[in-house]
């Protein structure tokens, strides 16, 4: 049994304009789901909340196991992520940004080899792990993104836009990559985009930002 995320009774407001109030919502282990709707609607503002990134105004946001929440300070940050549409690349190898949360985390040279090669298969980007990061396109730059965040084998993953300015070729190669992850790996998928095409082909659960509550459609 993996993670759930509840949030309850949500509240966030920007300038006295309220993004959410009183929202709540559960999102089971091992779904993906999608939160759609244009921009500034506060898809990103609720990812950046749900990562524990930016804190709500009041409202809680707790991650279960069965029906026990599990203390945010005992390594939570550890067990999810959230990949941004602009991806930080370090200046270094793309295997070495890759491998950079499995070092921070101590793992065997081994263990790190064989599950960056893995992910690097994964992405369409074995043959360029020696490259330098930084010269990979914009959806290079994503793919990477995805195997680095994949890398640390996280229960929750949080991807904000991951299509974003990206051109036919890599739309796809995203896509069957969430596809794959979806099917293959036991992660909860939950990712803002305004692409419904996107969100009809990946996501189990489609919702959307209404009057500051998260609805199903």
């Amino acid at each position: 049994m993996g993670m759930t995320l509840q949030v309850s009774q949500l509240r966030k407001t920007y300038r006295d304009n309220v993004i959410f109030d009183a929202c709540s919502y559960t999102f089971k282990d091992s779904m993906a789901y999608a939160i759609v709707g244009p921009n500034g609607t506060g898809k990103s503002t609720f990812l950046r909340m749900c990562a524990l990134l930016e804190k709500p105004d009041a409202g809680t946001i707790d991650f279960l196991h069965g029906d026990r929440a599990l203390d945010k300070s005992d390594g939570i940050m550890r067990r999810i992520t959230l990949l941004l549409p602009s991806v930080g690349v370090f200046n270094t190898s793309v295997y070495e940004n890759v491998a950079y949360g499995l070092r921070v985390r101590k793992c065997k040279n081994t263990e790190i080899e064989q599950r960056v090669a893995a992910l690097l298969k994964l992405v369409g980007l074995h043959d360029k792990m020696k490259r330098r990061a930084l010269t990979l396109s914009s959806g290079e730059t994503q793919r990477m993104g995805l195997a680095r965040a994949l890398a640390i084998a996280p229960e929750i993953l949080m991807l904000d836009e991951p299509t974003a300015a990206v051109d036919t070729a890599n739309y796809k190669a995203i896509t069957d990559i969430l596809l794959s992850v979806k099917h293959s790996m036991k992660t909860t998928i939950i990712f803002a985009t305004h692409d419904v095409k996107l969100a009809d082909n990946i996501a189990d659960r489609v919702v959307t930002v209404s009057d500051g509550l998260l609805m199903e459609i």
